[in-house]
């Protein structure tokens, strides 16, 4: 049994260190993106609406990996968060293109996935408030 113990430790030790390691990596990579953005946006000597909503995903998304990295857990609001400001930079961006039908029906799905992220992020913050969160349990 003592053995299994050690291998057991071991594994778990390893597991934690590769664990760090990518949120480190990860972590790296949004700041390297981000700063390599802002950099771009700099040498234009302006900033578009694009351009800023996608500095809003490079905060979001460090934000997620500090919260992971800090908890242990990911909530899922981050990633909605994160879709929600994906699809309305992709929505600024395709509005100029609205001539064609094609163009008319993928500017109304992306309003109504919007529509229905922000709703699933109220049911989300609604049943957090009034029921807790279910890690609440475990703290």
């Amino acid at each position: 049994m003592l053995q299994e113990d050690k291998i057991q430790r071991l594994g778990s030790l390893c597991l934690n260190i590769f664990h760090l390691f990518a949120l480190f990596v990860i972590g790296g990579t949004i700041v390297w993106s981000a700063v390599y953005e802002y950099l771009q946006m700099m040498g234009k000597g302006y900033a578009q609406l694009k351009d800023i909503l996608l500095l809003f995903i490079y905060l979001e998304l460090g934000a997620m990996v500090g919260v992971y990295f800090k908890t242990n857990r990911l909530p899922v609001q981050f990633l909605i968060f994160i879709a929600v400001t994906a699809l309305s930079r992709h929505l600024v961006i395709d509005v100029q293109y609205v001539s064609e039908h094609f163009h008319l029906y993928l500017l109304l799905s992306i309003s109504f996935s919007i529509l229905l992220l922000c709703g699933a992020l109220w049911l989300l913050f609604y049943t957090d408030s009034k029921y807790g969160s279910s890690d609440d349990v475990h703290r």
